[in-house]
């Protein structure tokens, strides 16, 4: 969002221009939370604001909802179904959410899924992990100690701090026999990514939002036998430059060194991913041929789904042969933004 936009959404906030609820949500750096143009709490200054399109992106640069404003709940726009579960989660913003929830709510889960996907463009699954993940992940937007990020996250004690963490990034936040990976928040246009690390390579590249990513997160964590706490090192620097340098235009290439966990075939299937050219697309077809495992098509979209580290290894690139997108972790929004993006590049035009 450039500047102008900024300052053109400041001045709504300030008039508490009413044609503006929805268009854009704002979090206030001072308060941690985010409110809709027309919120009644005393407007903060301009270098204290940050403003976002949705509030899924508000909600995972870990702001919280207004209790004033109820930004999630704009008058005539949020069914009971809404406001009963947007409640839940606010009471316990930490808990991974299950069928039988659900049920103890009186609420169909299918009816949660498709009324939350109309109001907010996520499921209510989606939203809950945003807030969840934007709740336990603020300390390593911070860059703070453990120590300091307990303290700033609201926990007193130290052993429910610990548990919040297990609950995201698999473990307590201490070191394993001295080994560790460092987990590190990197901000794009696309929306929060979270980078893992050691101080020799990047293991984990992945939208804050993607499907199943605890559960990338826990495999890590479990094949390498090794804790993940809040931190950054060179390497974080690097892809974070990388990618700033990607989304601007300004280079498609990345020269990060990078950790693949993976079977032999699938290493082959992403070795194939890095082979497609900026700007060109294929399918999983074509990447099977490449591979000399013409009838594998099925076992490379399966390798390309476990893909680790996005838009590095470009799985965002294959589409099906009816040259309709197909699917993506990241969501197919954004898969359609990164295939467009790259096609702009002046490499691609050659």
């Amino acid at each position: 969002m450039d500047i102008k936009t900024k300052h053109f959404y400041y001045k709504a906030l300030l008039e508490k221009n009413k044609e503006y609820d929805g268009i854009f949500y704002v979090g206030v750096k001072t308060t941690g939370v985010f409110c809709h143009a027309t919120c009644p709490a005393r407007k903060p200054k301009f270098e204290n604001c940050e403003f976002f399109s949705t509030a899924k992106e508000a909600l995972l640069a870990a702001y919280r909802p207004c209790k004033r404003c109820n930004p999630l709940l704009l008058p005539n726009q949020a069914s009971s179904v809404i406001k009963s579960l947007i409640e839940a989660v606010e009471n316990n913003p930490e808990k991974r959410w299950k069928d039988r929830d659900f049920k103890l709510l009186g609420i169909d889960e299918s009816t949660a899924r498709r009324q939350f996907k109309k109001r907010f463009g996520m499921t209510f699954i989606e939203y809950a992990r945003s807030r969840r993940m934007g709740f336990a992940m603020a300390h390593v937007r911070a860059g703070n100690s453990v120590m300091d990020a307990q303290l700033e996250v609201g926990y007193e004690s130290s052993s429910g701090f610990r548990d919040a963490f297990t609950r995201i990034l698999g473990d307590a936040p201490v070191r394993i026999d001295g080994k560790v990976l460092l987990a590190n928040w990197i901000d794009t246009p696309l929306g929060p990514m979270i980078a893992i690390v050691d101080t020799d390579y990047l293991y984990l590249l992945e939208f804050i939002d993607r499907r199943a990513l605890e559960k990338e997160i826990e495999r890590l964590r479990q094949r390498l036998k090794i804790g993940v706490i809040p931190g950054r090192t060179a390497i974080t620097d690097q892809i974070e430059a990388e990618l700033s340098d990607y989304f601007s235009g300004r280079s498609y290439t990345f020269q990060t060194p990078y950790f693949l966990l993976g079977s032999d075939f699938e290493k082959s299937v992403w070795d194939a991913l890095r082979a497609i050219p900026v700007g060109k697309t294929c399918s999983y077809l074509d990447i099977a041929k490449a591979i000399s495992h013409t009838k594998a098509f099925r076992a490379v979209a399966n390798a390309n789904g476990k893909n680790q580290l996005a838009i590095i290894i470009p799985c965002h690139r294959v589409i099906n042969e009816n040259r309709e997108l197909g699917g993506y972790g990241g969501g197919l929004n954004r898969k359609q933004w990164l295939i467009r993006h790259e096609k702009e590049c002046p490499l691609s035009r050659n």
